[in-house]
């Protein structure tokens, strides 16, 4: 084990709010709206295919001038997602939120179903390694291209 010495299992938030890929993009954005929470996982079924942020729905939905009310999530959700299990050593998880740059990563157990997800506040309250989680949160904030100058 790594400088964490603790499981993704361990420290994830249990039991996630998820939406359905046939769901609106409105009712998708009530509900994160309803929780305060600025990611949702979307499930076909019970099988995680994809996830989608506050900025998803308005880049790819409301600036392109969607009809939210009768769209569907799955019109906008990323599905390229990188994800790991109950298992997964938490050292591993965070180097693939640094190289990929990612501050939420879905848990999925062996079926594909999901069971929790890591996000970077997780890392950073219940770790109990302040430092490691300040050097994620330093490589996934990097910018992914250069500033523009003034």
């Amino acid at each position: 084990k790594g400088v964490f010495f603790v499981n993704v299992s361990d420290i994830m938030t249990k039991n996630p709010e998820s939406a359905q890929v046939t769901d609106s993009i409105m009712n998708i954005a009530s509900m994160m709206r309803d929780i305060d929470v600025g990611f949702m996982p979307i499930l076909d079924g019970n099988i995680l295919i994809g996830v989608v942020t506050d900025r998803d729905i308005v880049i790819r939905a409301v600036a392109d001038g969607m009809d939210i009310e009768n769209t569907s999530v799955g019109e906008i959700m990323s599905s390229d997602l990188h994800v790991v299990s109950p298992d997964t050593d938490l050292d591993e998880a965070a180097h693939i939120m640094e190289e990929f740059k990612i501050r939420r990563l879905p848990v999925v157990d062996q079926d594909g179903l999901l069971v929790g997800i890591l996000s970077l506040g997780d890392i950073a309250v219940r770790s109990q390694n302040i430092e490691e989680a300040g050097e994620v949160l330093e490589q996934v904030s990097e910018p992914s291209r250069p500033e523009m100058a003034a």
